[in-house]
């Protein structure tokens, strides 16, 4: 007899619908990754055929424009270009890629990603990330294969064993990047194969704090990089629009060269980061600027971005203060490397900056890295800043100043209450309990009736509220005065003894008021006026 489940299907065809149930949305992932792909190609492509069609000298038909768009997607994902059309007839390698560039398919990517991780499709078994993870991955490379076998035949080919790696870098990236989103931003658990001391250390908050301290000092650093590429497009206007008129006289390829320098600007940001570090960043080979001097580089080809370089000779105290940038930043990772929580010691707190000082110096390396390039053979091989050195440069300067500067925040902090009078918390308290004494209140009662006069009536001080009695607000009067005496309103909800409210006979008008019921409020009341 065949065993069925609770909803009637068979107990061994069970595992087959639930494969048959995967099958639908793994290939919808594979089609989604093979999209993500066939859109950036098909975005670069409509650019590259528009510019072909303005222009009014193109060098070849619409088939050497697609040729071109495919090897541009493939630079966009940092596979190194060959140039064969040179004028030395040496094939020249073209591997700096544009950083804005790079965003078209790290979004397209992510993007493919997480809508597969989101489709359910009303199905009770959702896809596995690894799964959803491997079926995109296994689209977009499809559709990478045929590119670099398309771009192979075009002006412009790709480098094989540049592309082999590269294009899966950026998608494995990126669609790791979009899984996890879509499941939640998920800090854990780690993978059980991994030691279980690494594991614990891993979630400690420590490792967040410098994550975003980190992060927040890269900011810094490329947000100083623009402000300094921008200073120095500023002052070198005059020779920067010359030389963007000068590169052509057409609108299609002055737009054409207003879209690449936008698509540099990244770039130098980076760049305008190496070069406050200390580093700086090769115009070729043997050729560097730096903050301490810039010896000239007549082989630069004309462009925009290029004509805002600083002048040649040694360093000047404007360009000195181009140090500034690192200061900031390391000051920015040592006040985000400090936790708010006081029982963190001071060792805990200077080594959550030192940590952030690391992932301040993978990343600007990582991006360093990404950003140079070579631009052709011989003296233009090397262009960009060198990652290493940009990378122990950021290390150094947020290691120096974020420690003390975390060390001295959390002092800061952490310090103790200050009292009146520069007392510390517990001298303050000790005032504070004198202050409400009853003796004291006494006396300051009599002082106070002494100084008033007669806008104070004769009546004896009130009697000291137990702290246990919650303080109840005043409730407007009920009955009327009564010439001649004064009234006593008593708030009721208070636990009293029935005994202690009971009426008393009247006392004479010059008597003192008896001490008030405890829990109760005196009112001191005038007396009417005679009719």
């Amino acid at each position: 007899m065949t065993q069925v489940t609770e909803r009637g299907t068979p107990l061994s065809a069970a595992p087959r619908a639930g494969v048959r149930r995967r099958s639908p949305a793994a290939a919808a992932c594979v089609v989604g990754g093979a999209v993500a792909a066939g859109l950036g190609l098909g975005f670069l492509a409509v650019l590259v055929i528009v510019l072909w069609i303005s222009s009014p000298y193109p060098d070849s038909g619409p088939g050497g424009a697609l040729h071109l768009a495919a090897g541009l997607w493939l630079l966009a994902h940092g596979a190194e270009l060959v140039r064969y059309d040179t004028l030395s007839g040496i094939p020249a390698p073209v591997g700096m890629t544009p950083l804005l560039l790079v965003a078209l398919p790290v979004l397209l990517m992510r993007r493919a990603a997480r809508l597969g991780s989101a489709a359910e499709e009303d199905d009770e078994e959702v896809l596995p990330a690894a799964a959803v993870f491997s079926a995109v991955l296994c689209g977009y490379l499809a559709v990478g294969a045929l590119a670099t076998v398309y771009a192979a035949g075009g002006p412009m080919p790709a480098d094989p064993i540049s592309a082999a790696w590269h294009i899966p870098l950026v998608a494995v990236l990126a669609a790791a990047g979009g899984v996890w989103g879509a499941r939640g931003r998920p800090l854990g658990p780690l993978p059980s194969w991994l030691p279980g001391g690494v594991r614990k250390s891993f979630v400690r908050p420590r490792y967040a704090l410098a994550l975003r301290a980190g992060a927040g000092g890269s900011l810094v650093l490329l947000g100083g990089g623009a402000l300094v590429v921008g200073a120095s497009l500023a002052w070198h206007g005059a020779e920067v629009q010359a030389s963007f008129l000068s590169l052509t006289g057409v609108w299609s390829g002055r737009f054409a060269v207003l879209l690449l320098a936008l698509t540099l600007i990244p770039n130098a940001m980076v760049w305008g980061a190496a070069y406050a570090l200390g580093p700086g960043f090769a115009l070729g080979s043997g050729v560097t600027a730096t903050p301490l001097g810039f010896p000239g580089a007549p082989a630069l080809p004309r462009f925009p971005l290029l004509a805002a370089l600083p002048a040649e000779g040694p360093g000047t105290p404007l360009t000195w203060a181009a140090a500034g940038v690192p200061v900031v930043a390391g000051l920015a990772v040592g006040w985000f490397a400090v936790r708010r929580a006081r029982e963190v010691s001071y060792g805990e707190t200077a080594l959550t900056a030192a940590l952030g000082a690391v992932v301040c110096g993978l990343t600007m390396a990582g991006l360093a890295a990404a950003s140079a390039g070579p631009l052709g053979s011989r003296r233009l091989s090397e262009f960009g800043p060198m990652w290493w050195t940009t990378g122990v440069a950021a290390f150094a300067w947020t290691a120096v100043l974020a420690v003390p500067v975390a060390v001295a925040v959390h002092a800061w902090r952490t310090r103790p209450a200050i009292g009146p009078e520069g007392l510390d918390a517990d001298e303050a308290g000790a005032v504070d309990d004198r202050w409400h004494d009853s003796g004291v209140r006494e006396i300051r009662w009599a002082a106070l009736r002494k100084a008033a006069g007669a806008l104070v009536p004769e009546m004896a001080a009130p009697a000291p509220v137990p702290p246990a009695v919650p303080v109840v607000p005043e409730v407007p009067e009920a009955a009327p005065a009564v010439p001649g005496r004064r009234a006593v309103t008593v708030v009721s909800g208070l636990d009293l003894d029935p005994g202690l409210l009971a009426p008393k006979p009247a006392e004479p008008v010059s008597a003192p008021l008896a001490p008030p019921v405890v829990g109760a409020r005196v009112l001191a009341r005038r007396k009417p006026p005679p009719e």
